[in-house]
């Protein structure tokens, strides 16, 4: 199979990892502790983006009486005591099937670097990547920054790169990397606001593989890269 890239970049909450109920919960928990509605699966999916701190506004949170690190401290300490979040369950089977592809593999996170690389190790799947690169803050603020630093560590360059994630941050980062994008509507947002990024929107991550064989058999490989551009 002759892929247009040499690199998947992968989000990790919400794409590879089934979170999102885990998120919800921890949400419904700090809003009842402020005597705050509750959300539901729905309108998360239909409200939630980067900056998180937006997001928190958007639900009801009173932020400018709130401190927001003792804020982002509570959310983490109860998503992670959560024990609904798992692997999903196509995800070894992906990352499989693209090793085989020669596909170099990565992490991009806008989680913190120790609790991304914890997470990796519990869920037995760190040996697959050969970058990790989370935040090194609890703030979910933006994850560009970090994007442009492992960028610069891989062996190929932005238009051999493909950015899977489920946000329009996703798409936002990949777009300002230069590289292209697919996003899976199962996690962190709906597919009506995914769709309106422009990209491919997959339903679910399950269907990766079938997309790959699609891009080889309808463009191949690419160019040749323009002289003095890396083309490993």
């Amino acid at each position: 199979m002759r892929l247009p890239y040499r690199h998947i970049v992968w989000d990790w909450n919400g794409t590879l990892l089934d979170d999102v109920p885990a998120a919800v919960n921890a949400i419904n928990a700090m809003l009842r502790r402020r005597g705050l509605p509750a959300t539901d699966m729905e309108r998360y999916r239909e409200l939630f983006g980067f900056p998180v701190r937006h997001y928190y506004a958007a639900v009801g949170f009173r932020l400018a009486g709130e401190d927001w690190d003792a804020v982002a401290r509570e959310y983490h300490d109860r998503y992670l005591a959560d024990t609904t979040v798992r692997l999903r369950p196509a995800a070894v089977p992906t990352l499989e099937f693209c090793r085989r592809a020669g596909l170099g593999l990565s992490i991009l996170s806008a989680s913190e670097q120790t609790i991304l690389e914890r997470m990796l190790a519990d869920a037995g799947v760190t040996a697959h990547f050969d970058f990790i690169h989370g935040v090194d803050n609890l703030n979910g603020h933006s994850k560009a920054d970090t994007g442009r630093r492992l960028l610069a560590r891989l062996p190929c360059p932005a238009r051999h790169v493909l950015f899977v994630g489920d946000t329009l941050h996703d798409h936002e980062v990949a777009a300002g990397l230069g590289c292209d994008c697919v996003l899976v509507a199962e996690g962190h947002q709906s597919r009506p606001r995914l769709l309106a990024a422009g990209c491919p929107v997959l339903d679910t991550l399950a269907e990766i593989p079938e997309h790959l064989r699609r891009l080889a058999d309808t463009r191949g490989p690419r160019a040749p890269s323009r002289r003095g551009e890396r083309h490993d």
